[in-house]
């Protein structure tokens, strides 16, 4: 009877304390969302999550992996952010809200860590990014549409998604210092499509993400762009 009680103390034991290590995982995840340092509010619930999709693939893809968006920005580059799938499929496991993630990230656009920089998005942007995050992350069989009229092949914002968040490049609006600006170096449409097929340098190839005719799109637009064509 004796050895019947040790073994169920024992056993527990072992629950009481994965329950505390799930507690406390929950309450990490809450904190970093909520503790907040002025954030000036939630984000907002029924934020647009095809905007929040292209935002991300514009300002974000280039240095996260994420795989509803088509994006490896942390694959092979040292200046990477961490893969959003991974990074949230253990709290996604264990059960935590939507609207807990949505804030960790909200909390993550408001309040960067370098080398993210600041001001990628803001406001309503933000909170679309957040929800957008939220709903997909971990997440195999999550969909969602771009908004209407946002041509996922057009080359400029194949650049976007991909590029402008390590990459300067006045046509597209981008201003990522990680990498060259491309207003500058101006490369010549065979390097274009050499350092975008293969990457180097610390950035990452684009072989395999992007078809070759995307590539070539690609560095034609950029060899456009920057008076080189």
């Amino acid at each position: 009877m004796e050895a019947v009680t040790r073994r169920f103390r024992g056993s527990g034991r072992r629950h009481n304390r994965r329950h505390r290590l799930k507690r406390a995982a929950l309450l990490s995840l809450a904190a970093l969302a909520l503790a907040g340092c002025g954030t000036g509010g939630l984000a907002e619930e029924n934020a647009d999550t095809s905007q929040g999709k292209l935002l991300f693939k514009q300002r974000c893809g280039g240095c996260h992996t994420l795989r509803e968006a088509g994006t490896q920005g942390s694959t092979g580059n040292p200046a990477g952010g961490p893969n959003l799938d991974q990074a949230f499929a253990g709290p996604k496991r264990e059960g935590f809200e939507e609207s807990t993630i949505r804030e960790a990230v909200r909390d993550q656009i408001n309040f960067p860590t370098p080398p993210m920089p600041e001001d990628l998005v803001e406001g309503a942007n933000a909170d679309a990014v957040a929800a957008y995050v939220a709903t997909v992350a971990a997440d195999p069989e999550a969909k969602v549409a771009l908004p209407a009229g946002a041509g996922g092949n057009d080359p400029k914002l194949l650049f976007e998604s991909n590029c402008g968040s390590c990459h300067v490049l006045a046509d597209a609006g981008t201003s990522g210092t990680i990498g060259p600006n491309l207003d500058q170096a101006k490369p010549s449409l065979q390097r274009a499509i050499t350092q975008i097929t293969n990457g180097g340098g610390g950035m990452p190839p684009f072989k395999g993400q992007l078809t070759q005719a995307q590539i070539r799109a690609l560095a034609q637009y950029l060899v456009r762009v920057t008076g080189q064509g």
